[in-house]
């Protein structure tokens, strides 16, 4: 027997691979016979369904997809700062900005 099939045996493999490992290692039980390219043609069936291959298939999946509220585009704005070395420009623009922005800096700069 070869070690592939005598790996260590730990608690982080359920019982029955403890169990199926130790039945091949003994000779009782054949070792499976993987064979990964087949396997992997054969899933390749069934990642996706007939209707999906269809023009309906792909509009149930973009009915499915489709957002369920409508979004609003945003809303372009243009700002447009004259340079004028100001502190009190760039404070109104910033009450245009944001109106919450409250009066305590103007009567500080006074």
């Amino acid at each position: 027997m070869s070690d592939a099939t005598t790996t260590n045996l730990d608690d982080s493999q359920p019982y029955d691979t403890q169990e199926m490992v130790q039945e091949i290692a003994a000779g009782e039980m054949k070792a499976p016979k993987v064979d990964v390219a087949a396997d992997y043609e054969a899933a390749k069936e069934f990642s996706v369904s007939e209707i999906d291959r269809t023009e309906e298939g792909a509009k149930a999946a973009e009915a499915a997809t489709a957002p369920q509220h409508k979004i609003p585009q945003p809303e372009e704005s243009s700002y447009k700062a004259e340079s004028t070395g100001e502190p009190a420009d760039f404070r109104e623009m910033a009450r245009e900005v944001n109106p919450l922005i409250e009066n305590t800096s103007d009567s500080k700069a006074k």
